[in-house]
C-alpha cells in the first residue's frame, strides 16, 4: 500500500510545498510538500479537570487500576496506571504525551522520505513540541478573535488532497486508517491548517503595504540589473530571539547559533541540524527553502548569498527576529528577464456544484462531456452550451493567454501538467467541477501593467515573510507555556 502523499496549507506548511496555497496566500507553503496536520490537543475540560488528571487528587495522568482478584480474599490495590500526561500547557490548553508522539511519528516518516538525517529522539521531540505550541497558540487566538474555518472548506480540501494522492475519498480514509490516523483527526488538523492561514491573511498580510514610489524603484533596480536576478536554493537555520530578551538571553542564543554554525562547517549535515537548532516554521523540512529568486528575499539574505559558494555555510547574520545560518545549495538564473514568463492559453467547461446539483452529478458531467469529445465533437460548441462559466461559455471556453496567478492553483496545476492539446480529467476547484484543454503554450514579456502588478506581488511577499516571523514572536511571547516534558 503506497503512503498518502499529504499536502501542507500553512505557510508554510506549509511549508512547505506543486503546493496547494490557498487564494490570496503558506505558502508552504509552502511542498511537492507534506502535509503537518496540526494535531489540535484536547482542551482543558470543563471544571478545571484537564485530560488525565482525575478527580480526588490523583497525580496529572495517572489512573488506578481495577484490582487483582484474590480467592477468599478482598481485592488487592494496586499502583497507578499511567495512561497519559501533559508535556506542555499553553494558556489554557494542553498538550499531552500522545500527542506529541503522534506527530513525532509523522515528522519521522515525512523526514526519512525527504531523505533528512534523524536527529536524536530527545532533540526531535523538544523541536516538534515547539512546533506544536507555537500553532497552537496562533490556533487560540484565531478562535478567540472570531477566524473560522467551516465544515464545508474542510470537506472540500479533504476532497482536493484525496484528488492530489489520485485516491477516492473512501480509499483515502482507508489509507489514513492502515496509517494509523483516525479520519477525523486528519479533518481536524485541516482545519486547524486553515484557520492558522487566515489568521496570517488577516493579521499579516493584509496590512503590508506597497507605494507606488515602491513599485517604480524596484522596476529601475531590475533594468539596471543586466539578465534579471539570480535564484537560489538554499537552506536555513534561525535561533530565534524573543522580544524584549534581556543581554543575557541574546548572548546564549548567539552561542546556540555559533555552535550550529561550528557543527556545519564541521561537516555535519545541515538538514539535520535545522531539525535540531532552528525556530523557523520550515525547521521540520530540514531548514530547506527551495528556489527563491534573489529579489524575493529579504535584503539581509541576498547581500550574504551574494558572497558565498554553493555549499558554504554563512557566518551567523543579526536581524530583528534572532540569529540566523544561510547554507547555498545552488545558483541559478542570471541572464533571464525576471519578468518574461511562461504563458497558457487554455479553455474550460465548468459543472458549478451547488444545493441542487451535487459533487457527484457534476463530476458525471463532466466526464461524459469529456467523452463527447474524445470520440470527436467540438469543445467550444459543447463549451458554449454546457459550461456553467457564462462569460467564457459565449467564447467556446476560450480563457484567453494566462500567466501564473491568475487563476486558483488547482486549475494552474491541472493546466500546467498538460501538453498542448490534451483534455485534463475533471478538476476539482472552489468554483466546481472543470474540464480543461490546454491550447499552447509560449514564453513573452508581461505588459506595463502586469509588470508592476508583478512587481507589487513580489514586493508584497518579501515583506510579509519579514512581519509574519515578527509577529509570530511577539505572540509566542505573550503566551503563557508551561514545560513538563521532563517531567517523567
Amino acid at each position: 500500500m503506497r503512503r498518502v502523499v499529504l499536502i501542507l496549507l500553512a505557510a508554510a506548511a506549509v511549508p512547505a510545498a506543486a503546493q496547494f496555497r490557498m487564494p490570496g496566500s503558506d505558502k508552504p507553503g509552502g511542498g511537492s510538500p507534506s502535509v503537518q496536520p496540526g494535531g489540535a490537543s484536547p482542551s482543558v475540560q470543563p471544571g478545571g479537570v484537564s485530560p488525565g488528571l482525575q478527580p480526588g487528587g490523583a497525580s496529572p495522568g495517572l489512573q488506578p487500576r481495577a484490582p487483582d482478584a484474590q480467592p477468599g480474599a478482598a481485592p488487592a490495590r494496586r499502583g497507578p496506571e499511567l495512561v497519559d500526561r501533559i508535556v506542555a500547557i499553553v494558556n489554557k490548553d494542553v498538550i499531552t504525551q500522545r500527542d506529541l508522539s503522534e506527530r513525532v511519528r509523522l515528522i519521522e516518516s515525512q523526514l526519512k522520505r525527504q531523505g533528512t538525517p534523524l536527529p536524536a529522539p530527545d532533540v526531535l521531540e523538544r523541536q516538534v513540541l515547539e512546533r506544536m505550541i507555537s500553532d497552537r497558540v496562533q490556533i487560540q487566538y484565531a478562535r478567540e478573535t472570531g477566524v473560522r474555518a467551516d465544515d464545508l472548506q474542510v470537506d472540500r480540501t479533504v476532497q482536493m488532497i484525496a484528488e492530489q494522492n489520485k485516491m477516492s475519498l473512501t480509499d483515502f480514509r482507508a489509507t489514513l486508517q492502515q496509517q494509523g490516523m483516525s479520519f477525523q483527526k486528519f479533518r481536524d488538523d485541516i482545519r486547524n491548517e486553515i484557520l492558522i492561514s487566515r489568521l496570517r491573511e488577516r493579521e499579516v498580510d493584509s496590512k503590508i503595504q506597497v507605494a507606488e514610489s515602491d513599485i517604480d524603484n524596484f522596476l529601475q533596480e531590475m533594468q539596471a540589473t543586466a539578465g534579471g536576478p539570480v535564484q537560489y536554493n538554499l537552506s536555513h537555520i534561525l535561533v530565534r530571539v524573543p522580544e524584549n530578551a534581556s543581554p543575557e538571553q541574546i548572548e546564549a542564543r548567539r552561542r546556540r547559533a555559533a555552535d550550529a554554525l561550528a557543527k556545519a562547517r564541521g561537516g555535519a549535515d545541515f538538514g539535520e541540524l535545522a531539525v535540531g537548532y532552528s525556530d523557523a516554521p520550515d525547521a521540520l523540512q530540514g531548514g530547506n527553502m527551495g528556489w527563491r529568486a534573489q529579489d524575493r528575499l529579504p535584503e539581509i539574505f541576498s547581500e550574504v548569498l551574494a558572497k558565498l559558494k554553493p555549499g558554504e555555510v554563512s557566518d551567523v547574520v543579526r536581524s530583528p527576529a534572532g540569529f540566523h545560518l544561510l547554507r547555498l545549495n545552488e545558483r541559478r538564473g542570471a541572464g533571464a528577464d525576471p519578468f518574461a514568463v511562461e504563458q497558457m492559453h487554455v479553455r474550460h467547461i465548468l459543472a458549478r456544484v451547488s444545493e441542487v446539483v451535487s459533487e457527484a452529478e457534476a463530476r458525471r458531467k463532466i466526464a461524459l462531456l469529456r467523452t463527447r469529445i474524445v470520440q470527436g465533437e467540438n469543445f467550444a460548441d459543447l463549451a458554449r452550451l454546457n459550461s456553467d462559466d457564462t462569460a467564457s461559455a459565449q467564447r467556446g471556453g476560450d480563457l484567453g493567454w494566462i500567466v501564473p496567478g491568475d487563476l486558483v492553483p488547482e486549475f494552474e496545476q491541472a493546466a500546467a501538467a498538460l501538453k498542448p492539446g490534451q483534455l485534463s480529467e475533471p478538476v476539482r476547484t472552489s468554483f466546481g467541477i472543470h474540464l480543461i484543454q490546454l491550447l499552447e503554450r509560449r514564453v513573452a514579456d508581461l505588459s506595463s501593467d502586469r509588470r508592476r502588478l508583478e512587481a507589487r506581488k513580489v514586493l508584497r511577499e518579501r515583506r510579509a515573510d519579514e512581519s509574519y516571523e515578527e509577529w509570530l514572536r511577539q505572540l509566542r511571547d505573550r503566551a503563557f507555556v508551561e514545560y513538563r516534558l521532563e517531567e517523567r
